[in-house]
């Protein structure tokens, strides 16, 4: 556990904090005025970097493949921050493969990384955390929650775990000033092979035909920390994406289409 000083700021969790959608969370939350405790698996040197960049922040390594680690991250994270309000269950894996022949390890990391671990982490955040208002959760799913294709099969199961817990977290877990949300984004960034055409195509098939930023998806993230949605709720940021019903996913929709 990195050294923690005495801090006054409300604290939020990141995890997969250090890149990608991960990193703009972290960013918007540290502008906010909050205490960034940024998790990392493999990315050490980007944790550490942005961890310095932010004005209170620190970096913490944990491998979410391991459930009793990550809870048991998060009871040392509670005994040590005095105001601890968010936890985003950001980090996941997105392995391309598809129903035709299902790899049961694949499919294992998969849904504990995704799913298992968070589910964990969240349960030990609402009963062992300290907060000064009420605990918000946070974990992000994908639009595929409502618009499934068969396309990296396994994530979108494991999505739609971690979707399930929601609410079940919600009922069971929370005391009443606590919160438990989904925020489910479309297709935001780069992913795997794509090139530059590839992507200026895939990232606007949604209903509103633009591309939906990073920055849209911390600024929810945010709104969900400060704000009162009820309890339970899923909020889609992604353009109108969920409301379609797209038979492969974009990246291989853009691909023949920009082909």
């Amino acid at each position: 556990m990195p050294a923690m000083e005495k801090n006054s700021r409300p604290a939020v969790l990141v995890t997969g904090g250090a890149k990608r959608i991960g990193a703009a969370i972290s960013r918007a939350f540290g502008t906010a005025g909050w205490h960034v405790v940024i998790h990392y698996g493999r990315s050490a040197d980007a944790a550490e970097a942005l961890a310095a960049e932010l004005p209170s922040a620190i970096a913490i390594h944990c491998n979410l493949s391991d459930a009793d680690a990550a809870k048991d991250m998060v009871d040392r994270l509670a005994a040590h921050l005095t105001d601890w309000r968010v936890l985003v269950n950001n980090a996941s894996i997105f392995v391309p493969d598809d129903d035709g022949d299902i790899d049961m390890e694949t499919f294992r990391r998969t849904l504990r990384i995704n799913a298992g671990s968070p589910a964990r982490m969240a349960r030990a955040f609402l009963t062992s955390a300290r907060s000064a208002g009420g605990k918000r959760v946070i974990n992000l799913t994908d639009q595929k929650i409502a618009n499934p294709n068969p396309d990296f099969f396994t994530y979108t199961m494991s999505k739609h775990a971690l979707a399930a817990t929601v609410p079940m977290l919600a009922m069971g877990a929370a005391a009443p000033g606590d919160r438990v949300y989904a925020l489910a984004p479309g297709a935001i960034l780069p992913s795997h092979d794509q090139t530059p055409d590839e992507i200026e195509v895939s990232h606007k098939l949604n209903l509103l035909r633009r591309r939906t930023e990073a920055s849209e998806i911390a600024d929810a993230c945010l709104w969900l920390a400060e704000g009162w949605l009820a309890n339970g709720e899923t909020l889609f940021v992604d353009s109108g994406q969920h409301l379609l019903s797209q038979q492969r996913d974009v990246i291989y929709l853009g691909r023949e289409l920009a082909g």
